[in-house]
């Protein structure tokens, strides 16, 4: 699976250390995810989890106004998704029980940053593997996992070299991504020389996402730059 899709989940972390919490956010930000939401108690939490709607949870054990076991009840009343405890209590009868309510995985602190973004990369793999996400545009859809193109109902395959210019331009959408780095994405390390036929697959691929390809409204040329991808958001269903 992607792992750039996986950096768009929404994290909520939850523990009353306002350090610890800065910290876990710039780890992950670091590592590409932006959709993080923190919170330093219980009620904090279950106010935020309503309307940031999380994809995961980090908790903490022990808070100000309960504790992170009856918290993760709670939160998966509003909907099934991955728990991941972070917490100084690391007796094996509190392991037991966060994996006996149903947590993903329990790290005590202190903690390696890497170690906790194996982790939380590795949660997200395992819950999420049967998603199938799909990239709106203005005209059409763009489906990565299969490699295709959804517009008016039909299916268009991607080529590879489409393939992978689309997804340099997907993990920077809008921003200008220059030249050189499309053609290296394409073409490997060696990308010089390949401008023209850089320019093929992008009017190509306009001809596949665009309504009216002399006019692109998605995939759009910054002269003298390279290009920019404008996306409408994205969403997922799992694969049957």
């Amino acid at each position: 699976m992607d792992l750039e899709y996986l950096k768009k989940k929404r994290i909520l972390l939850v523990d009353d250390e306002q350090e610890l919490l800065e910290m876990v956010i710039s780890i992950l930000k670091e590592e590409g995810f932006w959709q993080i939401a923190a919170a330093r108690t219980v009620r904090e939490a279950l106010e935020l989890s309503d309307s940031f709607r999380p994809e995961l949870a980090v908790l903490d054990v022990m808070l100000p106004d309960g504790d992170g076991f009856s918290l993760m009840e709670q939160l998966k009343r509003g909907g099934e998704y991955p728990v991941l405890f972070l917490t100084a209590r690391g007796e094996d009868e509190d392991k037991f029980r966060g994996f006996g309510l149903g947590a993903d995985d329990y790290v005590v602190k202190p903690f390696l940053p890497k170690e906790l973004i194996f982790r939380i990369t590795a949660i997200l793999r395992r819950s999420y593997q049967g998603e199938n996400h799909l990239v709106r545009l203005r005209d059409c859809e763009i489906d990565f996992d299969r490699a295709e193109v959804v517009r008016d109902g039909k299916q268009i395959a991607l080529t590879a070299k489409e393939y992978e210019i689309l997804g340099a331009l997907y993990r920077n959408a809008g921003r200008i991504v220059t030249i050189d780095s499309l053609c290296e994405a394409a073409w490997g390390e060696n990308p010089f020389g390949y401008e023209n036929s850089l320019m093929a697959h992008i009017r190509r691929i306009r001809e596949k996402i665009e309504a009216d390809p002399s006019h692109p409204q998605s995939l759009i040329t910054v002269k003298g730059l390279g290009y920019k991808l404008i996306t409408e958001g994205y969403y997922s269903h799992k694969q049957k």
